[in-house]
């Protein structure tokens, strides 16, 4: 018989992480909301040279954390921003006019800083 200790069932319903930016707020979806463990807090970093963001998980006794990820009765397990201030510092970063165009940007999990990163650079527009 072959022993299986050592791996783990593949979750299909994460799905990969993204963050989409529209002209209503960020959506943070599922994927990350996984990825991260389900974070209550993240704090927030923007590195506006290489057009990148990060979250990474936090407590609340962590300096400029911010609510993330709440339990609710619908279900749903992802988590909108909708900061006129962040809208329009991402704007200002990427160039973006917002009231006509929307993105996506894919995440990559950085395990060991309980973080995800964000590559503006890679943007995909969302038609």
């Amino acid at each position: 018989m072959f022993d299986f200790s050592g791996f783990k069932e593949f979750d299909f319903e994460e799905g990969m992480p993204y963050v989409s930016i529209t002209k209503n707020g960020i959506t943070f979806n599922k994927g990350v909301v996984m990825k991260l463990g389900r974070p209550s807090r993240v704090v927030l970093l923007i590195n506006s040279e290489s057009k990148q963001i990060a979250i990474r998980g936090c407590d609340e006794n962590t300096p400029r954390s911010n609510a993330f990820y709440k339990e609710n009765d619908r279900g749903v397990v992802s988590v909108r921003w909708n900061s006129k201030d962040l809208l329009s510092t991402l704007k200002d970063m990427m160039g973006w006019n917002l009231d006509r165009e929307s993105y996506r940007v894919e995440g990559q999990l950085l395990k060991e800083e309980d973080a995800m990163l964000f590559d503006f650079n890679n943007a995909e527009k969302l038609s």
